[in-house]
């Protein structure tokens, strides 16, 4: 079996995973002629509303892995909380795009930030911590300093601010191994998404801001406002990474801007990610035709934004109730997952905001973008 093989419009994607990333795939998909096959190990789910046909299983059941490769041309995934040892078994029978090695480092904090550290791009000071020995040493690094679980942490689980000595001596029954950082003076977060192709070709959206609320992003800001030569200097070095790693499809690379004026990488995400959305309504083609283009070998076009951008997540009951308001608003574009219970911190959709580009507005308009919550 070839790996660099081109799939034409009319073979079957499959996607491994059934929220809202793999929803949101799975519609590019069929816009270009695809038919996406789905595993997930329920039903219903954001995905499995949209797409052709769906395998239920566990990420890890060989029988189910089996069924889905049987049905597939080539496969993609949509988060990274998935089964690597999964992922192998199915690059035995069909191209996984990306490749579960770049899944395996970016599940996993201490692979992640070594594998960083060989390409060559700025990191925050980090240290592993596989146990209670290892926290004396953590002093080196600095307070205040971050403690983070090496996998399964996302939206700000599984992460532990250690101010001083004192809280660090106090700490107990922590799960280890654990990744401490010390943590960045910085002016603002930002990402940029990557796309690399089967022939190499790279592509970067322009450079975004990130706000976050209670750990969770909560608005993007496209563009980031800073100046053109750092926002160029972001995606040369997500385009770094990228080549580095050999990546095939979509990745979103998140950084610190610091108060020195340093690009730092904060974490990589091997496939489309949550501050992208913003390119569905200020691009002609996003992130997630991106993504299936690279996967299947189409030819990537450039990443080119037509509009500037105000993306806002909606997170629980709080944000749904605003939902017929935002109907009601002009140049709102409204995007549900079709999740069926809205949990407190849980996405249930985004809404962008679309302005001529140059014309993002400044710090008190966005204040008043979308009605206010309750």
């Amino acid at each position: 079996m070839t790996h660099d093989r081109v799939f034409a419009p009319g073979s079957t994607v499959g996607i491994i995973g059934g929220g809202q990333l793999g929803r949101m795939s799975a519609v590019a998909a069929a816009k270009l002629g695809y038919h996406v096959h789905l595993l997930s190990p329920e039903f219903p789910g954001p995905a499995t509303e949209v797409a052709a046909s769906v395998t239920i299983g566990a990420y890890d059941d060989p029988e189910a892995l089996e069924d889905f490769a049987s049905r597939c041309d080539v496969v993609t995934f949509e988060f990274e909380n998935i089964s690597a040892r999964g992922l192998a078994l199915l690059e035995r029978h069909r191209p996984v795009r990306p490749a579960g090695e770049i899944l395996r480092i970016s599940q996993d904090r201490i692979a992640e930030k070594t594998r960083l550290s060989e390409i060559g791009v700025g990191l925050a000071p980090w240290r592993a911590v596989n146990g209670p020995a290892d926290l004396a040493a953590l002093e080196t690094l600095g307070f205040p300093l971050i403690l983070k679980t090496t996998r399964f942490g996302y939206d700000g689980k599984g992460q532990f601010r250690v101010r001083d000595a004192g809280e660090l001596a106090a700490l107990a029954d922590l799960p280890y191994p654990l990744v401490a950082e010390k943590m960045i003076d910085f002016e603002r977060e930002l990402s940029v998404m990557v796309v690399r192709g089967l022939d190499g070709t790279v592509r970067c959206f322009d450079t975004v801001e990130n706000r976050h609320r209670d750990g969770i992003l909560d608005v993007t800001l496209a563009p980031a406002r800073i100046m053109p030569g750092l926002a160029r200097q972001a995606q040369d070095m997500a385009a770094r990474i990228a080549d580095a790693l050999g990546l095939i499809g979509i990745m979103g690379v998140e950084m610190f801007h610091a108060a020195d004026g340093t690009l730092l990488v904060n974490e990589i995400a091997p496939r489309p990610h949550n501050s992208g959305h913003w390119t569905m309504d200020a691009c002609l083609v996003d992130q997630f035709e991106m993504h299936v283009r690279a996967v299947t070998g189409l030819p990537l076009p450039p990443a080119r934004r037509h509009s500037d951008a105000v993306m806002h997540n909606l997170i629980g009951p709080e944000d749904m109730a605003r939902v017929p308001a935002i109907l009601a608003t002009d140049g709102a574009s409204l995007h549900l997952y079709g999740k069926n219970e809205a949990r407190p911190g849980r996405k249930m959709g985004h809404v962008n905001t679309i302005f001529p580009r140059g014309a993002l507005p400044g710090e008190l308009a966005l204040d008043v973008l979308l009605p206010p919550r309750a």
